[in-house]
């Protein structure tokens, strides 16, 4: 049962933090005290609803159309945004693979060597900003500056959903695959906690912001709220709004940004894994609508800051 408007405007007020009840044990605590055996660990239960049955076709055929785009892909100067000596960011298509992204890379540079490296993945059907790095030592730098969170990353994505009752939002969760194999979300006192197969959950934070609802530009607010994510969610998914927001991913998981969307309730259109919306108003989505807006970051090398953009897709170029 979804919450009421009431219920929801009490939930997001400003610089509250919300904690949902949710009760789980360590597997490492309890196995110590021999509570459990082995053969029937209390695996911890992930938050976030399963895909939907229609989405394993759609996804196949997805994939199916991405490999065969992909393998006549050519990158040129034009999706160049940034390049010097030592790496190059360029603007990745929607429904290309990042491997064939890197692998005619070094065709548009004349000093082109034998070291190329991605340096940040992106979706198969998210575009923007991907940077590909020209020796093993930077390659290294910038695995280092991503996994200390040094390097701050913009999203937009186009959901479809009920207007949010909040214009700035951080949601703090578990993230991990269950037993199906499907990544989910997962209560934040879950984290360090083992799952089927022998991987861990691993905490996921993101910061999403209202740029538009249904083309019009909310009323600026200073006001934030938090979700500690402990129990099941209480957003409806209800609702055909056009929302844009803007993320800002602090950990970099796999789907992270989408997974967060649809536990807020505004899943990102196209989107079916995660509960998108495949089709709507009369027309059917190709892929997911979420681009890469920017990276920020110190040069790897030289240490000047860098801030690397690129050019809005046509679904967001009109709301932001």
């Amino acid at each position: 049962m979804s919450a009421s408007p009431l219920l929801l405007r009490n939930l997001f007020s400003a610089n509250k933090i919300l904690i949902k009840p949710y009760f789980a044990n360590s597997v490492k605590a309890m196995e110590a005290r021999h509570d459990l055996p082995i053969t029937s660990l209390d695996y911890p239960k992930p938050i976030s609803a399963p895909p939907p049955p229609i989405s394993k076709d759609i996804e196949l055929k997805r994939a199916i159309e991405a490999s065969s785009k992909s393998s006549l892909f050519n990158l040129t100067r034009d999706d160049v945004l940034y390049e010097d000596e030592w790496l190059m960011a360029v603007d990745k298509p929607k429904g290309v693979y990042c491997e064939y992204i890197l692998s005619s890379a070094p065709k548009i540079i004349v000093d082109s060597s034998n070291e190329f490296h991605l340096a940040n993945r992106l979706d198969r059907d998210t575009s923007g900003v991907m940077l590909i790095t020209k020796s093993h030592k930077v390659a290294a730098k910038l695995v280092k500056a991503f996994t200390e969170h040094k390097i701050r990353k913009s999203y937009i994505a186009l959901s479809i959903g009920p207007s949010p009752n909040w214009s700035k939002i951080t949601v703090k969760s578990g993230h991990g695959r269950s037993k199906h194999g499907a990544w989910r979300v997962y209560a934040a006192l879950d984290v360090g906690r083992v799952l089927p197969g022998g991987s861990f959950v691993r905490d996921m934070e993101t910061t999403f912001e209202v740029v538009s609802i249904n083309g019009e530009n909310p009323q600026p607010s200073e006001s934030e709220s938090t979700i500690v994510v402990q129990g099941e969610p209480e957003l409806s998914c209800v609702g055909d709004d056009v929302v844009v927001v803007r993320a800002f991913p602090r950990s970099g998981r796999t789907h992270q940004i989408r997974l967060h969307c649809q536990y807020l309730g505004i899943p990102i259109r196209g989107d079916v894994k995660y509960h998108g919306m495949y089709e709507w108003r009369g027309r059917t989505s190709e892929g997911h609508e979420l681009h890469a807006e920017s990276l920020s970051l110190d040069h790897p090398v030289t240490g000047d800051p860098l801030v690397i953009q690129a050019p809005l897709p046509c679904w967001a170029a009109g709301d932001v």
